[in-house]
């Protein structure tokens, strides 16, 4: 397959032709309850990659599951157009995760979670379902896509290897052990990721910055077994009272976090970019009416966008300890225990945020007690190169399919992969995703807009050829 002219239109037209369909397929891959999570569900998580498996290969791809320790790995190779030399095409590496999370509390659905819905939302119909948008639904974004070139001219026009994995939903145990073992196999000039969001629902956005995390938990222990509080109270140390003084301690007035060093690494933003997220026009006091609050949080003088994307934070997640069923049991517990997580930016290094933090807990260990610190991992901030022709490729489709230019916006959240990817491939990543703000991740009644599901289609497949042109 040689081509000597633009079918970009045709493949659109495919798109829109095939809607139905790709509802169909969705709606099958959805059903599969691949909770990632759930020992009982490892079966399912195997279907699911069945699944990935035998669909892209139906588009011309050659898929394989690799096993992992974990769940299986679904890698795939289209080496491009027959009659034209692979190494002159451009190579993506296309990742994703079929792995979801379990869909507690389920009496909050609507509709059983595992049972897809399109339904009639505020501005026209959506998936309803858990993996509706996370990952499932952009995954097959990109699918629906590949169907379509494979349908109106018989194949892709670049080379793509594929990269699906089971485990994201789990922190990804045994990815980068995997990609480490297959460089070659996983070689690319760059990789694309669909598993972020737009700037709203007719406004693309290629993210081009994820915060890191750093995730802990803290064990304070003081005496040797819980003691009545009237008998000891006052004269024994109390680890709840304890642990909560120290964690009060985190922010100062301002919401600086405290730990020493804690802000080595973390760079003000570039003007330019400062004023792009300017213009955006983001409206704070209806993003916070929306989640039941009134006043920001959060380190004074600094805006909502900048304080989400691009300023590191200190929270804890979960604190407990002693008594806490119905009615009253005065006890001073003998252990408290708190979740404390750390999103990161720029180059602020996870080990030395460890390191900080086991010092700012010794400085204020009271004498008696003994304090641990679990580190549970974690990975740096990642900040995607805005320059060269791939992200100038998926600027221009994106473009061209929404009228207007992308935001180059930053998330809160972190993709340990992008990382991982960089480390290990020497891989720069475009980031570009679909989902809302309110599509409910990892909520009951997760969501998928119909309109973000097609045009996400209709976007990669013009990214395909621009991507092409490239050559």
């Amino acid at each position: 397959m040689t081509l000597t002219y633009d079918p970009t239109p045709e493949v659109l037209a495919e798109i829109d032709r095939s809607q139905d369909e790709a509802r169909h397929r969705l709606f099958d891959f959805l059903a599969i309850p691949s909770i990632s999570a759930q020992p009982d569900h490892a079966g399912d998580c195997a279907a699911a990659a069945r699944w990935l498996a035998h669909e892209f290969a139906s588009v011309g791809f050659a898929t394989e599951m690799r096993q992992t320790p974990g769940h299986p790995i679904v890698v795939g190779h289209y080496p491009g157009p027959d009659g034209v030399d692979p190494a002159s095409l451009p190579h993506i590496l296309f990742y994703g995760h079929y792995d979801v999370q379990p869909a507690d509390p389920l009496d909050l659905w609507e509709s059983p979670p595992f049972e897809p819905q399109l339904v009639p939302g505020p501005q026209g119909p959506r998936i309803v379902a858990r993996g509706a948008v996370d990952d499932k639904g952009q995954v097959a974004c990109f699918l629906w896509a590949c169907r379509a070139w494979y349908n109106t001219t018989g194949g892709l026009p670049i080379r793509v290897t594929l990269l699906l994995e089971g485990e994201e939903e789990v922190g990804s145990a045994n990815l980068e052990a995997f990609i480490a073992a297959n460089k070659s196999l996983l070689k690319a000039d760059v990789a694309l990721i669909s598993d972020t969001g737009m700037w709203d629902r007719t406004t693309p956005a290629l993210t081009t910055r994820l915060r890191g995390m750093v995730y802990t938990q803290i064990d304070l222990v003081g005496p040797d077994k819980d003691l009545h509080s009237g008998m000891y109270g006052g004269a024994a140390l109390n680890p709840i009272n304890a642990l909560t003084k120290i964690l009060g301690d985190l922010h100062d007035d301002q919401g600086r976090v405290q730990i020493p060093g804690f802000y080595k690494g973390v760079d003000e933003l570039p003007p330019s970019l400062a004023a792009q997220w300017a213009g955006l026009g983001f409206d704070e006091p209806a993003m916070l009416a929306s989640i039941g609050l009134t006043d920001p949080a959060g380190e004074t003088g600094r805006s909502a966008l900048e304080r989400m994307w691009a300023r590191p934070t200190a929270d804890l997640n979960g604190i407990w300890g002693g008594y806490i069923g119905a009615g009253a049991k005065t006890v001073i517990a003998s252990h408290a225990h708190a979740k404390l997580s750390f999103r990161l930016v720029g180059k602020q290094d996870p080990a030395a945020i460890m390191a900080g933090l086991k010092q700012f807990l010794a400085e204020r260990t009271p004498a008696g007690a003994q304090i641990k610190v679990q580190d549970f991992g974690g990975n740096p901030a990642v900040e995607v190169s805005t320059e060269g022709p791939f992200i100038a490729a998926a600027e221009a489709a994106l473009s061209e399919e929404y009228g207007k230019a992308p935001v180059l916006m930053g998330c809160g959240g972190s993709i340990p992969v992008v990382g991982t990817l960089k480390a290990q491939l020497g891989l720069d990543t475009i980031l570009m995703g679909f989902g809302l703000d309110d599509d409910q991740v990892h909520s009951p009644n997760e969501k998928f807009e119909w309109s973000c599901y097609l045009g996400g289609a209709r976007s990669h497949a013009r990214l395909l050829a621009k991507l092409a042109a490239l050559r």
